[in-house]
């Protein structure tokens, strides 16, 4: 059956960044002919001005907005109000022209950091309200959240088709490496290869290794959005994961066993751990548009791993480059 989305102009916010690159993939290899993805140094979404003026430029058919200030605990902890700030405004004003422009549809991606800091494993989409956030990306959270309610106010209000889905942890080829701002599955590999490159006899890593996490390779989330995209039009959130926890102490060992490091790892209690446990409850995307994960955890972390050794060089070029433009 053909798809679609050859007959839709189609924007992607964030379309140049981490999962918006996957997505934009997904879409031309699904028929996709006409897509715009700006990048942020081009129009900012922060600013309502810019966003009307892109909405009135494009007049999409199709958002799927995806465009985010993200970052790991750390950079998380340094910037709350920025990240709370520059999450709700870019959704707002998405949201906003959206409706203001008749887009006939929008995809929003949330976060798992949306989800109470306690909520009963695996997280379902019903408990996403049951409790407050984990304090250190609680700013991040809410304002994706906030993000979901407006999404289905605006359903009640002006018939708006604008969807939510809430993935898991993501990973994979094209992450963000920086070990200021990056998240834990590329700030581990990114540490164990160095390390091994120097030498190294131990690396040290944050908290006490005992929470757990699930992850989603980039190729599965771009899929799963696109499926959404697709054939799910109704206002109940959605989860986007793989279904299946793991432990940072042994997602550390998995990760030094792929990248060849025979150092130490010591953990650094001092840290803070994040929230204790996250894994999803998978089956409303299974049940309402037929999505499941299909990259193992290890291929994906295999190509990941690779995709690393082969872009390290230029990442480090880069971030000299930014550091000597200060």
């Amino acid at each position: 059956m053909p798809s679609s989305l050859a007959s839709k102009r189609i924007l992607v916010t964030g379309g140049n960044g981490f999962v918006g690159s996957h997505v934009v993939g997904e879409l031309l290899a699904r028929g996709a002919t006409d897509v715009v993805a700006p990048r942020s140094i081009e129009v900012d979404l922060c600013d309502a001005v810019a966003t009307r003026a892109l909405f009135e430029r494009v007049r999409p058919d199709l958002v799927l907005h995806l465009a985010a200030r993200v970052g790991g605990i750390g950079a998380n902890r340094r910037q709350p109000g920025t990240f709370f700030r520059d999450n709700l405004a870019m959704g707002l004003h998405v949201l906003e022209e959206a409706r203001r422009a008749g887009t006939a549809k929008v995809v929003v991606a949330g976060t798992i950091c949306a989800y109470p800091k306690f909520a009963p494993v695996p997280f379902k989409e019903d408990d996403l309200w049951n409790g407050y956030p984990e304090e250190t990306n609680a700013p991040y959270g809410i304002a994706k959240k906030a993000l979901l309610v407006m999404a289905q106010s605006y359903r009640q209000e002006f018939g708006s088709n604008f969807v939510v889905l809430f993935p898991v942890n993501l990973y994979g080829p094209r992450d963000n490496f920086d070990l200021e701002d990056s998240h834990v599955i590329p700030a581990m590999i990114r540490k164990f290869i160095d390390a091994d490159a120097r030498g190294d006899e131990e690396v040290v890593l944050w908290g006490d290794g005992t929470p757990t996490r699930e992850f989603l390779y980039v190729d599965d989330a771009a899929r799963g959005l696109v499926d959404a995209a697709e054939r799910y039009d109704d206002p109940d959130p959605v989860n986007l994961g793989a279904g299946f926890e793991i432990a940072m102490r042994d997602l550390a060992d998995r990760i030094r066993e792929k990248t060849g490091f025979r150092g130490r790892t010591r953990w650094d209690a001092a840290r803070p751990n994040g929230q204790p446990r996250r894994m999803l409850d998978v089956s409303r995307a299974r049940e309402r548009f037929g999505f499941t994960a299909q990259v193992s955890f290890d291929v994906g972390l295999e190509r990941t791993v690779a995709w690393y050794r082969a872009h390290k060089d230029e990442i480090a070029a880069r971030e000299a480059a930014r550091a000597a433009a200060r």
